[in-house]
């Protein structure tokens, strides 16, 4: 047999690959190394973006009802337990001061293991000590449980701004973190109505059942339906880690700059609601309590908002629009001044729909400038959120005493004016991005 027919034989016992072998090699190759190169983002308008919006928005809902659920059964809880006003408003206190403290391990844990997987325990952990918290006999049980609600859930309000940041596209990043906080505004209006009327008709603890039971249910959908992390790299959890990270999101010419206006717009927003009860109970209003509760109504105004806010940051740039809306609620704390009802429930819905929108701006913001340890660095933004909420919501009760609502619109208005000034000499000529 001639040479080349040898040859040729030979060969032909190692036929070429078929298209679809390639196809396949090639699609693992992608998986394995696509994200190195280009991260895929989740697009808006599809089926993996409705599931991602759905998943988080009950999220957020589930989160903020569980919080704030408490705050109507504070009456309550004192004849049950025969306790004062005051340690029983250690039920709610207890849990923001463990999700403050919570905030600053929980991200930098999700940057080691995971994003979905933290927020997933999060929420389960979150419903069954809520469930738990309703069998405790004891007040000091109670409050144990609710300390450890506020612990379980830092870890899902710290990682999802992340998540977005991360997985969601850039171009639908604004709008995609507005439903997300709308979700939250819905969460902290609803936990406060359902409890406070559902405790006229059951008990407390029959009540926190209920809602611990809802909320069970949406962890379990929300682990069903949220895709998992596609541009997620870990990184090594460790002391060095976490000093780098704070150093460099301190060194950062933006960033502290918004944890300084997380700090200064939701410690007015909360002396707002704080002390706008005591004025309404009083003359010349002298409102219910069931009436006054009616108030948070104007939570819905945040939904919109923080969407609206969120779309028109990504089509101006958050730069040129952050300050309008600091200067909205500016504006509707002017209008709660006046004695008229209708005006000062006027200019409540516009403090909080401007706080909405700046809210959703500041996050989404974060996310853009950190381009390491991105839930440290919203971590910081929360961290800083709820310490203006505990701080400047309790010194507000200075100047109720002091002066009445002039003395509160007054610490709230220095408060404003100061996000104003960093808005605009701070943050009006900064870049979005790193």
């Amino acid at each position: 047999m001639p040479p080349a027919s040898r040859s040729k034989r030979r060969g032909s016992k190692r036929p070429p690959a078929s298209p679809s072998i390639q196809a396949q090699a090639e699609r693992r190759l992608e998986d394995e190394f696509g994200a190195l190169v280009e991260p895929r983002y989740i697009e808006r308008g599809t089926r993996a973006y409705r599931s991602t919006m759905l998943a988080l928005f009950s999220a957020g809902f589930a989160t903020f009802a569980l919080l704030y659920c408490v705050q109507p059964l504070m009456p309550v809880l004192s004849d049950a337990f025969a306790i004062d006003a005051a340690r029983s408003s250690l039920v709610l206190s207890v849990s923001t001061a463990t999700l403050a403290l919570g905030l600053l391990v929980t991200g930098p844990i999700s940057d080691a293991v995971g994003r979905k997987q933290v927020m997933s325990v999060s929420l389960l952990a979150a419903a069954l000590f809520t469930l738990l918290g309703a069998l405790m006999p004891s007040w000091g049980g109670v409050l144990a449980m609710r300390a450890l609600v506020g612990l379980s859930l830092a870890g899902l309000a710290a990682v999802a701004m992340t998540y977005l940041g991360e997985e969601v596209s850039p171009r639908a990043l604004g709008v995609s973190m507005g439903l997300y906080i709308g979700g939250n505004a819905i969460g902290g209006m609803s936990g406060r109505l359902i409890s406070g009327v559902l405790v006229d008709f059951i008990s407390w603890r029959a009540t926190l059942m209920v809602l611990g039971g809802v909320s069970l249910v949406s962890a379990l959908a929300f682990i069903r339906m949220l895709p998992p992390s596609r541009n997620f790299s870990p990184r090594r959890l460790d002391l060095r880690t976490l000093q780098d990270g704070f150093v460099r999101h301190f060194r950062d010419p933006g960033l502290p700059w918004l944890f300084l206006q997380a700090f200064l717009l939701m410690g007015g927003f909360v002396t707002l609601f704080n002390y706008l009860g005591y004025r309404l109970l009083g003359a010349p209003y002298g409102y219910s309590q069931s009436v006054v509760g009616l108030i948070s109504v104007v939570y819905l105004s945040g939904i919109y908002s923080s969407a609206w806010g969120g779309a028109l940051a990504d089509r101006l740039g958050r730069p040129r629009v952050f300050w309008w809306f600091v200067a909205l609620m500016l504006a509707g704390l002017a209008l709660t001044l006046w004695t008229p009802i209708v005006v000062v429930f006027a200019g409540v819905l516009l403090f909080t729909f401007g706080f909405f929108a700046a809210h959703s701006t500041a996050s989404s913001w974060v996310g853009k400038r950190a381009p390491v340890a991105r839930a440290q660095a919203s971590s910081l933004y929360l961290f800083s959120y709820y310490l203006g909420s505990s701080l400047a919501g309790t010194s507000g009760g200075f100047f109720w005493h002091l002066a009445g609502w002039p003395g509160v619109a007054g610490f709230i208005a220095v408060l404003l004016l100061v996000a104003l000034l960093v808005a605009w000499f701070k943050l009006h000529a900064l870049r979005e991005g790193a």
